[in-house]
């Protein structure tokens, strides 16, 4: 470990008790040691360059293009996606990739190019390489999105020390270029000039705006230019920086500065994907490239709240209660790690809980769902079913020696499972028939990016490794592991996980959460900035704890985050320390939070909606205001608002003692909800933001799912302008099940001073299903 990394558990000794604190210093030094002997040391390195062009080998939609020292690999597959890899690199094997890598494009040919270069040439993409190994990605119209320059290895050489080769690619984009993306991040969503680490990290403490790395890191980028959009991904999940610095335009001189994309990595392939076109074209290859989202049953997108369990049966019942007396709608309670027998996972504390199967269908039978925090950590002493069950297994994760490694976590010395192994991938997944039998319904992974010695041995599904490779996918992982053993346990109903961490493609499996973020205005802004983040990696389920961690929880602050909050896809109070309950606030505040919480029960609908277009699209649900026009610079940079799927804007407040702001509008009308009145994009209007609610815009023509007071489905119709037509999306989930419901698609136009409905493929005519509600009709 590092020295930061020492000073981190060290400083954890005054916030624990003393025998923990003390077992969570041997564990760090007993990391270091590990390493120390384990890993081989750097020695003398060899920097390396790959040289001029040798010769190629063309072969199906690419070829290989070798150098004098290295070759690269390119490929154009069906969907678009453009694979290269040095020194041989090929793209499988991955985590990141769902099965096989897609098949190439039959219609990419390996050309000869100018000044001794080759290139491919595909229907949407064209890629350039240079007799020296620059490799240029281009529009269809020849304009230079990205240009990754020659790559440097540095090997190790001489007769002391070995291990991998550490890498670096600088890349070259647009000048007026803005940067997203990188997994869940702090700040943003558009990432401005620094560096960024690419390990996932648990800081130890609430985190606030800017702070990182966070336990969800991607070396994904999403490039935003005039010129057009690409993503880009570099697959490799060891340790790495990025550093970017974006380009500057030389205001008439003709001198522009390019943006800089600097990748750094300490081992692994050096291998990238690029995705090239507009955002939901990119959005969409990814999503076939790395796996649908995985889809969260319907009450998922409801309110969930969070106690720890320390209070008991009779707490969650008292806090129920509390709920249903005050009106407050609610869908699920989170029971964290003290629910658990002395902290143990998979082991149920019978003094605290002791009918808790029977609360669980108390509750259920309301309406509400019990969802159990899950974390990797087994406790190392004897007696622990699930720890003799897993030495029987062989497990466990050894270090280089083959002992077993142990770490410090909530029930003290812990061992933990190597998820990259599918023996125990399966032993781990058939574990939570114990949580289905007390009657939880969903699982929240908790403490699972967690750091043991980077010489530490992991299977990685046969190809053997160490920490150092399987550290960011480990709760990928173990994500997988309980994703595919609810499957089997429970075959007929899609499974509910989210992860406190994962890596790339982690869709797949679930969602994600802030994990700790501070109480605080940073910690609200801190939330925006990573759920939006999450989306355009292709994570479109997450969402904050609202009301932070740590630090004083005003009411003020406690509305403005509920009301975000109450517009994300995952919407969860967090109650585990100070006043986190909206009856502690008082009665305005009360009045306050019901309308929020109503208003999410209003949408939900729409969010189901949203969820399954994800899944289908890879379009996220909470999107930056240029998703449809990536074009607009003045929309590129802001972050204070976002665009809730194609119908709504949602424009919080992120400030203290703020009730008016200013909202950036996109092209095209727009309706404020609460008023009805319309204006006119592009804009920048200035608009009313009391204590009851922030600003939600409709955009004109929009047909909107909605749940109406008696339950069932409505449709929320919002006047086109005069002489357009407007639509909307609506997937009626009606269970919780594997069947795919169908996409039904209704238009709205005006028929002279009427507003008209119709269900598209269907006869005009023809009654609609569901109610509508038009609104928009009053004076502008």
């Amino acid at each position: 470990m590092d020295g930061r990394g020492l000073v981190r558990s060290v400083r954890s000794v005054g916030s624990v008790s003393a025998a923990r604190g003390l077992r969570t210093v041997r564990a760090a030094w007993r990391r270091r040691r590990a390493d120390a002997t384990g890993l081989p040391p750097r020695g003398t390195e060899r920097a390396r360059t790959p040289g001029q062009v040798r010769e190629v080998e063309p072969g199906p939609g690419g070829g290989i293009v070798r150098f004098n020292r290295s070759e690269l690999r390119i490929l154009v597959a069906v969907n678009g996606a453009v694979f290269w890899g040095w020194d041989g690199a090929a793209p499988e094997p991955s985590y990141a990739l769902v099965g096989r890598c897609p098949d190439p494009d039959p219609r990419a040919v390996l050309e000869p190019d100018t000044d001794g270069g080759w290139r491919v040439v595909a229907e949407r993409v064209t890629v350039a390489v240079s007799r020296l190994g620059s490799v240029e990605v281009l529009t269809p119209g020849g304009v230079v999105l990205r240009r990754d320059l020659p790559p440097r290895w540095w090997e190790p050489a001489g007769p002391v020390g070995g291990g991998t080769a550490r890498w670096m690619q600088r890349s070259e984009v647009r000048a007026d270029a803005r940067f997203f993306g990188l997994g869940g991040r702090a700040f943003g969503p558009w990432l401005q000039d620094g560096t960024h680490r690419l390990w996932n990290t648990g800081s130890g403490r609430a985190f606030g705006a800017g702070d990182g790395p966070l336990p969800v890191t991607m070396p994904v980028q999403l490039v935003v230019a005039d010129a057009g959009t690409h993503l880009a991904f570099h697959d490799s999940s060891w340790d790495g920086t990025v550093t970017l610095r974006e380009g500057a335009e030389g205001a008439g001189s003709g001198h522009d500065r390019v943006g800089t994309s600097t990748l750094r990595m300490d081992g692994g392939p050096l291998r990238c994907w690029v995705m090239v076109g507009t955002p939901s074209r990119v959005l969409l290859a990814w999503g076939s490239l790395t796996g649908a989202a995985a889809l969260p049953p319907a009450w998922a997108f409801g309110h969930h709240h969070v106690r720890w369990g320390r209070g008991g049966e009779q707490e969650v019942r008292r806090t129920v209660a509390c709920y249903r007396e005050h009106g407050l709608p609610l869908d699920a309670v989170h029971l964290g790690v003290d629910h658990y027998d002395a902290h143990r996972v998979f082991a149920v504390d019978r003094e605290r809980f002791p009918k808790l199967s029977a609360l669980a269908d108390e509750l259920r039978r309301d309406g509400i769902r019990l969802v159990s925090a899950v974390g990797p950590a087994v406790a190392a002493e004897g007696g622990s079913a699930v720890h003799g069950s897993g030495a029987a297994q062989e497990a466990f994760v050894r270090d280089a020696s083959g002992k077993v490694v142990q770490g410090v976590s909530w029930p003290g010395d812990v061992v933990f499972p190597d998820f990259t192994h599918p023996r125990v991938r399966q032993w781990w997944g058939g574990l939570y028939a114990e949580r289905l039998e007390q009657g939880f319904a969903g699982f929240w992974h908790d403490m699972n990016e967690l750091t043991l010695p980077r010489s530490a041995r992991h299977a990685l599904d046969g190809r053997d490794g160490d920490h150092r490779e399987a550290h960011n996918v480990y709760a990928l992982c173990m994500a997988r592991a309980a994703y595919e053993g609810l499957r089997t346990l429970v075959p007929q109903e899609r499974p509910f996980v989210f992860s406190r961490s994962g890596w790339a493609g982690m869709q797949r499996y679930g969602g994600t959460w802030s994990g700790e973020v501070a109480t605080g205005w940073a910690g609200l802004r801190a939330s925006l900035a990573l759920v939006m983040g999450l989306g355009l990696c292709g994570v479109p389920y997450a969402g904050p704890d609202v009301g932070g961690f740590g630090g004083d929880l005003s009411a003020e602050l406690y509305l403005r985050w509920l009301q975000l909050g109450a517009h994300l896809p995952l919407f969860r109070t967090h109650a585990g320390t100070g006043s986190k309950e909206p009856w502690e606030f008082g009665a305005e505040v009360v009045r306050h939070a019901r309308t929020a919480l109503v208003g999410r029960r209003r949408l939900q609908p729409y969010f189901v909606t949203l969820a399954h277009l994800a899944r289908r699209t890879g379009a996220p649900c909470v999107r930056p205001l240029w998703w449809s026009a990536p074009e607009e610079r003045a929309l590129r940079d802001c972050g204070d608002a976002f665009l809730l799927g194609d119908c709504l804007l949602v424009a919080p407040v992120l400030a203290p003692g703020v009730e008016r702001r200013t909202v950036r509008l996109p092209g095209g009308r727009w309706y404020e909800s609460a008023t009805g009145r319309a204006y006119d994009g592009p804009a920048r209007v200035l608009v009313d933001a009391p204590p009851d609610r922030i600003p939600v815009f409709a955009r004109a023509g929009s047909v909107i799912p909605v749940r109406g007071e008696d339950g069932g489905l409505e449709l929320e119709v919002w006047a086109p302008v005069r002489g357009r037509t407007g639509s909307g999306t609506v997937v009626a989930d009606v269970d919780d099940g594997w069947e795919e419901p169908e996409i039904e698609r209704y238009g709205v136009r005006w028929a002279g001073a009427r507003i008209v409905v119709e269900r598209e493929g269907a006869d005009g005519a023809r009654e609609l299903p569901y109610p509508a509600r038009v609104r928009g009709l009053g004076p502008r």
